[in-house]
């Protein structure tokens, strides 16, 4: 009987060509360092929600729930005097996460179609009471007064983005280093055995309930963080970062990179934001419609999303070899 091995969790040479591109576009394009945080911000996020439905298969149209919830943390803790960037996010994360532990008993109850619709409307009453807690939210005007103090009592938030970029990159960087860890131990061969057959893991002794609750509260905490990250290097807090539309993005960031890998949610992003931004730039009216012949061409032509054309190129390139 073979023995059951962990994914190896040694890095490889594109991981590591991977991270330093945005260290190389640091220097390349300087006029574009908000957008660049913003492209890893949305990464983060797409990232948060993959934990979930990539590697364990719990479906969520509500994930932006958890991050305006982190973005409204950091932001108001800001505004009323506490503007510490990293306990900034420390609380994003831990409010969040503590939300999506209480929700989480009501979206593990049901099967696919229950967990949408559940998720769904916990996202729009969240919403919806931002909405109406203007007076705390600044509701539809959005929040303002966001003041950040600098990052290790040096380095200022500037509007070109120029240690926003970093800081925002140094963040992400070491959550990703703790996802990555997570998918790699034990845990995460538990989280594939929930995906892959979820009525046999209680017959090797294993809770399916916990290990949901557990991980839709780390992905909360995640995505919180990618929240903070926002409010903090762009000073505000919009109401649309609890809205559905930031929730449909995410899916559509996920069809674009892959689910279910790690690089995914992150690639699906950068393409994402940049075809919306140079689409938009060619046609501010119909972008929108270049960007849905996109989605249904990668559909068509890599149903599994770029990761999934990737693996795909490599085994037929590594097959003769093997032969």
């Amino acid at each position: 009987m073979t023995a059951l091995r962990l994914p190896s969790d040694r890095w490889h040479l594109a991981e590591v060509g991977f991270w330093l591109t945005p260290v190389a576009c640091f220097f390349l394009f300087p006029g574009y360092h908000v957008l660049g945080s913003q492209i890893l911000i949305v990464g983060l996020f797409a990232l948060s929600l993959d934990i979930i439905m990539g590697y364990t298969g719990i479906v969520s149209l509500g994930h932006a729930a958890f991050f305006g919830i982190g973005a409204y943390t950091a932001g108001l803790l800001a505004k009323h005097g506490w503007g510490e960037p990293f306990s900034g996010l420390l609380f994003a994360m831990l409010v969040s996460a503590l939300f999506g532990f209480l929700t989480s008993f009501l979206v593990v109850r049901g099967q696919e179609l229950v967990r949408l619709m559940v998720t769904l409307g916990i996202g729009l009453l969240v919403f919806e009471g931002a909405n109406k807690a203007a007076f705390i939210t600044g509701g539809v005007d959005g929040l303002i007064g966001v003041t950040m103090w600098k990052i290790f009592g040096v380095f200022r938030f500037d509007f070109r983005g120029y240690n926003g970029y970093l800081y925002t990159l140094g963040v992400v960087f070491a959550v990703f280093l703790l996802v990555r860890r997570i998918i790699h131990s034990p845990f995460g061969l538990r989280l594939r055995g929930v995906r892959e057959s979820r009525a046999r893991m209680p017959m090797i002794g294993a809770s399916v309930r916990r290990i949901e609750v557990s991980v839709f509260t780390f992905s909360a905490g995640v995505a919180g963080i990618a929240g903070g990250l926002l409010a903090q290097t762009t000073q505000f807090v919009g109401l649309d970062t609890l809205s559905f539309a930031r929730s449909a993005e995410l899916l559509i960031i996920l069809v674009f990179g892959g689910r279910g890998h790690l690089y995914g949610g992150l690639i699906g992003a950068a393409v994402y934001m940049l075809a919306r931004d140079w689409l938009a730039g060619l046609n501010p009216t119909y972008w929108q419609f270049w960007l849905g012949l996109l989605l249904v061409l990668m559909v068509l032509v890599a149903r599994g999303g770029i990761m999934d054309g990737l693996a795909l190129i490599q085994r037929r390139l590594n097959r003769p070899a093997a032969a």
